[in-house]
């Protein structure tokens, strides 16, 4: 496909990132020459300098002959104004990262008279993240499909766990609840295990089940399934916004450290059930005298990652029981920091590159099973894709058995009419089934690409 992405930021650098690795022709978009410099130097791009807003810009990256324009600047005005151009330019599909509240209860109007395919807020994005992390904070992260009909939650197994040294077969008789492993990682490697891969303590595994039957799994393995009642959070930007506003409305304690005095005014104004402390919270002082050591959740949203790592470690040394979630924006910093025990980290930037990915592959197949869900499980070794099945797919009426799949490929589960499965071999596949595949491979965009 012919790709346009205008803003080449955290966001729009991660996205081409993407899309590079899938083989599409990417044209890139920044008034900045160094950056475009940088993007075509690292990958195999077309840059132009100017503002995405031009026509001339637009001509120059080949908009008349583009399939897909994504605009991600820094400026909303800017990359709703840009896509309005290129559609009437080009008349592609458009998407517009559109981050200001103001706009957030409007957003479905603007995405109608604009025509635009798809509107992306990734502190937005990463709020509900977080907002489901806190309300189930034994997982790491939590993804969720068939519109929140079914979870898929990844958490670290204790030593003294009734499935260390656990044969995944013997699950279903040893803790009888409705869940599936689907992913292991232990130490570098992900996994896709079969009956008789051997857990142990201290792997990281993903499971997926619906919400009542993961609550019920987690309860019989002695882990505790009751949300956060407070939460401190260390920076007041718009994740932080959207976040406060998220947990009050589940009767949550917030409380927010800021240390810009006219943005801590501006918060207790829009969040009024929502403390707000004008503070350093680097201050180690300032974290104990506002309760970091009982508190039972912490949320760190500076703007430096550094930061952020270093608040959690601190408030994970001095409340050992807290459940701590890091924002980072650098991803390649992930493997450094793996070995700290940081609780769970955001990424925003990936949130959002993740549901345009999700957008492109749905694009390339008009006609058989679009993508519906896209969660990269484990950074570039294991994705998790919904697929909506049409009359012509080749997999229905098929037993999983008789399916020749890839390997590396688990359907790990199909909802039907709104009932969760957890397939075995005799089950099939059926037109308007939602079908959750875990794979090792990437770029699947239809789900005949499980098979051979």
């Amino acid at each position: 496909m012919r790709i346009i992405v205008a803003g080449c930021g955290k966001v729009g650098h991660t996205i081409v990132e993407r899309l590079s690795r899938e083989n599409h022709d990417i044209s890139v978009i920044d008034i900045d020459a160094q950056v475009v410099s940088d993007m075509t130097d690292n990958y195999d791009v077309m840059g132009v300098v100017g503002n995405a807003a031009s026509w001339s810009t637009l001509k120059e990256a080949g908009i008349e002959e583009a399939n897909l324009f994504i605009a991600v600047t820094d400026l909303d005005e800017l990359n709703l104004l840009s896509c309005l151009f290129a559609k009437k330019a080009g008349n592609c599909s458009t998407i517009a990262r559109v981050r200001n509240p103001l706009y957030s209860q409007e957003i479905g109007y603007i995405q109608d008279e604009l025509g635009l395919s798809m509107t992306v807020n990734p502190e937005y994005a990463a709020a509900m993240e977080i907002s489901r992390l806190l309300r189930f904070p034994s997982a790491i992260k939590i993804d969720t499909f068939a519109k929140g009909r079914v979870e898929l939650l990844q958490f670290v197994i204790p030593q003294n766990s009734v499935l260390n040294e656990c044969k995944l077969m013997d699950i279903p008789k040893k803790v009888q609840s409705e869940v599936l492993v689907c992913v292991v990682e232990r130490g570098d490697k992900a996994m896709i295990p079969d009956g008789s891969f051997v857990l142990q303590g201290g792997d990281v595994i993903s499971i997926i089940a619906s919400p009542m039957h993961a609550r019920n799994f987690f309860s019989k393995i002695g882990v505790d399934i009751h949300r956060v009642h407070d939460t401190m959070i260390v920076g007041g930007g718009k994740i932080a916004y959207y976040l406060a506003k998220e947990l009050i409305k589940y009767g949550i304690d917030v409380k927010i450290i800021e240390k810009d005095r006219a943005r801590c005014e501006e918060l207790s104004e829009i969040l009024p059930e929502a403390v707000i402390i004008n503070g350093d919270g680097t201050n180690h002082d300032l974290l104990k005298e506002e309760g970091v050591e009982m508190a039972e959740s912490f949320v760190t949203l500076t703007g430096i990652d550094e930061e952020n790592i270093f608040l959690s470690l601190y408030a994970r040394e001095v409340n050992s029981h807290l459940k701590c979630i890091t924002k980072t924006n650098r991803i390649s910093i992930d493997e450094v920091i793996s070995q700290f025990n940081l609780g769970s980290m955001i990424h925003p930037k990936n949130i959002t590159a993740e549901s345009i990915v999700r957008y492109v592959r749905a694009m390339q197949n008009s006609i058989g099973s679009n993508v519906e869900t896209l969660y990269n499980i484990v950074e570039n070794k294991v994705e998790a894709l919904e697929f909506i099945i049409q009359k012509d797919a080749p997999v229905v009426g098929i037993p999983l058995s008789a399916l020749h799949t890839k390997k590396g490929v688990l359907v790990a589960c199909i909802i039907r009419r709104g009932k969760t499965i957890l397939p075995n071999g005799q089950t099939t596949i059926e037109v308007g089934d939602s079908v959750i595949v875990v794979t090792t491979h990437k770029g699947f965009g239809d789900i005949r690409d499980i098979l051979e």
